[in-house]
């Protein structure tokens, strides 16, 4: 069975939402990874809802699947990126990012999404890590108590630089919370390196609720062409396969918007190549 591929939105931002879904079906990915952001289904615009009812109706006509990302850069706060965070020293800040995580998995539930994926993010400087730990703790377990269960898939995504920074940290989370699966973004293990992403893909598969492929150097941050850095594409793909991985697999090239036009298609061949 091939995997399925879809295309993140982050990486589509001078293209209209509808285009862009257009544009992924036509070129045959089978899914789209839909990042919440003020040009694409604003979730707090006034018709966020009815937006997505559209969106959902879009891509039940292109047979695009969904997954909801949650990593918009200003879309909680337009003069610090990403903030607030779960582990913000405010708990106004919590309280605002955890509201904005349960109006996603609202909106996914809509958009009958496979998964909604979210991080942790980076305790502020002074702050200390084990009371950051606590609020992340706490926040969690509100989230999924509130919103698990669901359809879809509540997914941890490990970021190098965080609080939750690779697998073997969401393993601790997830021993904590109950319920939480784990978003893995291949790419992002050549930069914590604690496990080839192959081997992540194999070690994790029971937990895996959306995975994420791209290039990236080892040791740096850095979203990549999928012919770039040192992620071994084809030795990830065949793992997932191996692991009868069903869901969507997306692609995060989110410096690359200004080029989408080129990168899509590209990148499908390439994944279409990898997997052989």
């Amino acid at each position: 069975m091939s995997l399925r591929y879809a295309y993140n939105t982050n990486g589509l931002t001078s293209h209209r939402l509808d285009d862009a879904l257009s544009f992924l079906a036509d070129t045959g990915y089978a899914g789209v990874a839909l990042t919440l952001d003020v040009h694409h289904l604003d979730p707090f615009a006034e018709d966020a809802f009815a937006q997505a009812e559209r969106v959902r109706a879009r891509c039940d006509a292109l047979g695009l699947g969904v997954v909801v990302e949650t990593g918009a850069r200003f879309l909680l706060d337009p003069r610090v990126k990403h903030e607030p965070t779960l582990v913000n020293p405010t708990p106004e800040g919590r309280d605002r990012r955890l509201a904005y995580l349960r109006l996603a998995c609202d909106l996914a539930e809509v958009l009958q999404a496979e998964a909604v994926s979210f991080w942790a993010g980076v305790p502020q400087p002074g702050v200390d890590r084990d009371q950051a730990r606590g609020w992340l703790v706490d926040g969690v377990r509100a989230l999924v108590d509130s919103h698990g269960g669901r359809s879809y898939a509540l997914a941890v995504e490990p970021e190098p630089g965080m609080l939750v920074e690779d697998a073997d940290d969401w393993a601790a989370l997830a021993a904590e919370v109950p319920g939480l699966t784990l978003a893995l973004d291949t790419g992002h293990c050549v930069v914590s390196g604690r496990y080839a992403p192959e081997e992540a893909v194999t070690a994790f598969a029971a937990q895996l609720g959306t995975v994420a492929v791209e290039g990236m150097r080892r040791g740096v941050h850095d979203h990549l062409p999928l012919d770039e850095g040192d992620v071994d594409l084809p030795a990830v793909l065949a793992a997932l396969r191996g692991t009868g991985y069903d869901r969507l697999v997306t692609l995060e090239l989110s410096r690359d918007g200004h080029r989408a036009h080129q990168m899509v298609p590209r990148s499908i061949e390439l994944l279409r190549k990898a997997e052989g």
